[in-house]
């Protein structure tokens, strides 16, 4: 089955990084405005074949908004593995940071909430994502979409085994701070200076137990309304960017 990369952050960032897995960019005919053309002579610079096509057809190919364009890959080429690192890779890149932040999302089955999530953490400068092979939405066209190329920029990371994955990052000396709607502490208490991974579980049922057992601190988020919880990805929004606030405090004394 050839895969294909929709919507026009997702596309370019996919022509910027890897033109060579493209097979085809194929842009809507009747778009001719300037961030079109600007797509269309990247791509040529790239050595991308474009070919001109009706809405009609894009329409027929994708499951989502396309936004006018749309990227063939190569037969056989997995653009799953553009973002996507190992785990040995990923305590090697916690091992080198400086003050590591790591989004872990324990079972977050939608993939417009994961691309969110992925969203987020590449604008809060996040070291990695983690995320379960199992009982987790892929990293598929739709994630990507969402993601606005974030998939590609951010290293992200399917472990095998979550509460194995968090043994080894406690090991390496990163703190384990779980999210949950009975916690104690709100978020605005805990220390997220030092090096840590914020945990948000899925968007029903929350963490799972080996995943909260895990956790070295548990806390909620100061909820004034009426709604008792938010949609996962803004929830991670609200955690890193806490977590960017508090450190640039820090920084500036």
């Amino acid at each position: 089955m050839t895969e294909l990369v929709f919507g026009y952050h997702a596309t370019e960032s996919l022509i910027r990084q890897r033109p060579g897995q493209i097979q085809t960019l194929m842009v809507q005919r009747d778009r001719n405005d300037k961030r079109m053309q600007a797509l269309h002579d990247l791509a040529q610079a790239q050595g991308v074949v474009v070919e001109r096509c009706a809405k009609s057809d894009l329409d027929a190919l994708t499951p989502g908004r396309h936004q006018g364009v749309v990227a063939r890959l190569q037969q056989g080429a997995s653009y799953e593995a553009a973002g996507q690192t190992s785990e040995s890779d990923l305590m090697a890149m916690v091992a080198a940071a400086e003050q590591p932040l790591l989004l872990i999302l324990d079972g977050v089955t939608d993939p417009h909430n994961l691309g969110a999530c992925l969203r987020s953490a590449d604008a809060a400068g996040v070291t990695a994502v983690i995320f379960p092979k199992d009982k987790s939405a892929d990293i598929n066209d739709v994630a990507r979409k969402v993601a606005s190329g974030a998939a590609e920029t951010v290293p992200w990371v399917r472990v095998t085994n979550l509460a194995r994955t968090l043994a080894h990052l406690k090991q390496a000396g990163v703190w384990i701070i779980g999210t949950s709607g009975d916690a104690s502490d709100t978020l605005h208490d805990q220390d997220l200076t030092v090096p840590c991974a914020l945990v948000l579980g899925s968007e029903g049922s929350g963490m799972r137990r080996l995943t909260r057992e895990a956790c070295d601190f548990t806390v909620s988020l100061p909820m004034a309304g009426s709604v008792s919880s938010l949609n996962v990805s803004v929830a991670a929004g609200i955690c890193l960017f806490e977590a960017v606030r508090q450190r640039r405090r820090k920084q500036a004394g």
